[in-house]
């Protein structure tokens, strides 16, 4: 217990003595390292494990960790390797104050079990990463063109944050001729540049000076920061106002108005400012005439026409004029005008008309004397020669007759329709620089004489006339143009004379003598009159009268006003056919042939054959175009004796007209012998029948007809005044005009006499009429040759044929 109570003091001694040393260890203890500034992140400072003794291995466990007495965590430890590495870059500048020698990073590494502090100081030492640069990259500087040379102007130095050999050492400027630098150092050891002036500057000849100044740092690679210096020199009053010219020679035109330029005087001053503003006045040696006649604007140079300005009066103006600028120190040029005045064609030439000739006859021969006219001008030389003329498009002629005298004649034929009067204007000019002219204007009219026959717009007149048009009608109005005056134009319209069928062209057509409307007298029949030709004449009143005549030529349009009429087979008004065929006939056999005539036009008269009314209708066939009636078919003993047939002829006219006939078809028993239908010959039976008797008196008094008929024309003919034309023929008459040939038939019945003769005379191209006797026993045939006319009727006398 004693060694140990007597031991107990020592070992707690030493235990503290331990305890105030480790403490001691822990405060003191500062590790430094020295590094670069600016270098890459994760670059390795130092193993700090083993400078500060520690284990690699327990660094993790003894959760060695790093503190930094910053706002930035720069650097860091690698437990696994122990070493310090750079985290972020390091800008010393940024870090330390500018310009201070040393730059520390100070730190505290921390383990634990048992925890123990390390302190680390890491100092940042400077590398050349920053450039000079100047305050301001542009220095103005203003210098007064009158300073001396060696002249000194400061300008701001540049500044470099890097420390050493590393911050500026020098400046450079570029190659001047007026400046140079010289470079000053401070207490500090900072280098700064002062401008020298080494020749003296002339803002006339350069206003503006522009330099470059570098600032060049010691560092390795060397690093520099540009400013440009702009050096405004300032103007004194060292230059005096210049003219353009020293001598002016000026043309002015007398008469020149007032205000009128005469010249814009300039004289020029290379100074700036109040230096070279220039004020213009007269010299002491310019006459108060001259200044008089003249304007000066003193503010800028401009001389103007104040005065009247007369050659005749004064030819010549001299002056002096004095620039001078308004300096502090003024300065003034000079220069001489001489002005000449020009004379001028001042004076317009006279023209004066003796004597004029109006109204005249458009039928005034050429060279006829219109007027006389007088020319003249109070200049002299090229002003006073003078020249008449007048317009070109005129049919007149300027003729000299003497000295500036003129007459005015007929060149060409005047014509009062085309142009009834001329303003003729008299222009004289002459030939002065300008020109000057003098005009006078006089109107000539002229008389109208009856030289224009009158004009109707057509040369042929085509007026189609509907036919039963009422008498008195309107059916043009031929209206003719003279374009002459008053008695002249005042026109008649005559028919001229022309006889048609001994009938006179004035008592068909009437014309209104003062207006030209043209009336029908008569009514007119298509078929009668198709066509009337013939001439009316226009005539004015002039002395002597003009006429021209037209050709009108009246169309009569046909209407369906002629319903057709049944030629064949015969019958008496109102009664009916009776035919006898035998009951042998074959099928196809022509029983009857229905023909019927149309007096009107072709269209109108073109004839369709239908079956009205039929006993049988499966007996009997009717062609509609040509009406031959045939039997379809061969008679039976079922069929009845007597077939009733009633055919309709209808023509194509709109509306359309018609004839019916009734046929009564008896069959016997008794053969019949067949004949040709281009022949006559008798029906032949086996007992005489009471048609044979009938048919040779029939023969008989058609033939005492035709003999009365043939001696009746031949009266009729030789009583005619105008043998070459014939009477139109009767309404009565049935006149056929159509071209179409009627086959030939072999016809059964009582008209086979009649349709032969029918055929026959068409063949010979005449036109064949039927006409009933007296009693209706007999009939007249007529033939009569085809007229090719169209508004006259043929005068070949008519055949008359008796049956």
């Amino acid at each position: 217990m004693a060694t140990h109570s007597s031991g107990d003091p020592v070992r707690r001694y030493v235990s503290a003595l331990l305890l105030i040393a480790a403490v001691l260890d822990c405060v003191v203890a500062v590790t430094h390292y020295s590094v670069p500034e600016e270098l890459e992140d994760g670059s390795v400072v130092a193993n700090l494990a083993s400078d500060l003794g520690l284990d690699v291995k327990t660094l993790s466990k003894r959760n060695m960790r790093l503190d930094i007495i910053s706002n930035k965590r720069y650097l860091d430890v690698n437990k696994d390797t122990g070493e310090l590495y750079i985290v972020e870059r390091i800008d010393r500048e940024y870090l330390c104050a500018l310009k201070t020698p040393t730059c520390y990073l100070k730190m505290e590494a921390t383990v634990e079990n048992p925890q123990r502090i390390f302190y680390i100081e890491l100092e940042i030492t400077d590398i050349n990463d920053n450039a000079p640069h100047f305050r301001r990259d542009t220095i103005h500087l203003d210098i007064i063109e009158s300073t001396p040379a060696g002249e000194r102007f400061s300008v701001n130095n540049a500044v470099d944050p890097d420390l050493g050999s590393n911050s500026v050492k020098t400046y450079l400027l570029s190659e001047s001729e007026h400046f140079d630098i010289e470079i000053q150092t401070g207490r500090d050891g900072s280098k700064f540049a002062d401008l020298i002036l080494k020749k003296s500057l002339d803002r006339e000849k350069r206003a503006v000076h522009h330099l470059i100044l570098n600032a060049v740092d010691g560092g390795v690679p060397t690093r520099t920061g540009t400013a440009s210096i702009t050096v405004r020199v300032l103007d004194t009053n060292d230059n005096a106002p210049i003219f353009d010219k020293d001598n002016y020679d000026i043309n002015i035109m007398e008469n020149a108005p007032f205000g009128s330029l005469v010249v814009q005087l300039n004289a020029t001053d290379l100074d700036e400012g109040t230096n070279a503003r220039i004020e213009y006045t007269y010299s002491l040696y310019t006459s108060e005439k001259t200044q008089a006649a003249f304007n000066l604007n003193p503010s800028t140079g401009e001389i103007t026409v104040k005065g009247t300005l007369n050659y005749e009066d004064f030819r010549n103006y001299e002056m002096e004029i004095i620039a001078t600028d308004k300096g502090a120190n003024s300065l003034s040029g000079q220069c001489k005008l001489n002005i000449f005045i020009i004379d001028m064609n001042d004076n317009h030439p006279e023209i004066s008309i003796k004597s004029f000739r109006s109204p005249i006859k458009e039928n005034e021969p050429t060279d006829t004397v219109i007027a006389v006219v007088s020319v003249s001008d109070k200049d002299f030389g090229d002003n006073g020669v003078v020249d008449l003329h007048i317009p070109d498009n005129m049919p007149f002629k300027l003729r000299e007759s003497s000295d500036n005298y003129y007459e005015l004649v007929v060149s060409e034929p005047l014509d009062r329709e085309k142009v009834p009067e001329y303003d003729i204007t008299f222009t004289v000019t002459d030939r002065g620089s300008p020109p000057l002219s003098d005009n006078e204007t006089m109107t000539l009219e002229l008389l109208d004489v009856n030289d224009n026959v009158p004009q109707f717009p057509q040369s042929f007149y085509t007026i189609r006339v509907l036919e039963n048009n009422a008498p008195g009608a309107l059916l043009s109005s031929l209206t003719a143009f003279d374009p002459d005056l008053h008695e002249n134009q005042y026109l008649v319209y005559f028919i001229i004379e022309k006889e048609i069928a001994n009938t006179s062209m004035s008592m068909l057509f009437s014309i209104n003598p003062e207006n030209g409307n043209l009336y029908a007298l008569k009514t007119f029949d298509f078929e009668i009159e198709k066509e009337f030709l013939f001439h009316i004449e226009a005539r004015d009143s002039g002395s002597p009268p003009l006429s021209s005549n037209v050709t009108v030529h009246i169309v009569i349009v046909d209407q369906n006003d002629n319903a057709p009429v049944i030629v064949s087979p015969w019958r008496a008004h109102g009664s009916v056919v009776e035919e006898r065929i035998p009951r042998s006939t074959d099928k196809g056999s022509l029983v009857a042939k229905v023909i019927a005539l149309d007096t009107d036009s072709v269209h109108n008269s073109r004839i369709t054959y239908l079956f009205l009314q039929v006993t049988d209708a499966t007996l009997f066939s009717l062609d509609q175009y040509n009406g031959e009636i045939r039997t379809m078919r061969m008679f039976s003993y079922r069929d009845p004796r007597h077939q009733r047939l009633v055919v309709v002829a209808k023509d194509n006219g709109q509306p359309a007209l018609s004839a019916t006939v009734t046929i009564k078809l008896s069959t016997v028993e008794t053969a019949v012998k067949a004949y040709s239908d281009m022949t006559e010959v008798p029906l032949e039976y086996d007992i005489f029948s009471d048609l044979n008797l009938y048919l040779v008196i029939g023969l008989g008094s058609v033939s005492f007809l035709l003999l009365i008929t043939i001696l009746v024309t031949i009266v009729l003919k030789c009583q005619t005044p105008n043998p070459s034309k014939a009477a139109p023929p009767s309404r009565n008459s049935v006149i056929s005009e159509r071209n179409s040939t009627i086959a030939d038939s072999t016809l059964v019945s009582n008209d086979a006499y009649w349709y032969s003769l029918f055929l026959a005379e068409t063949r010979k191209g005449k036109m064949v009429v039927r006409q009933p006797a007296p009693k209706g026993s007999r009939y007249i045939v007529s033939s009569l040759p085809r007229s090719t006319g169209v508004s006259e009727t043929s005068g070949s006398a008519a055949s008359t044929l008796q049956v």
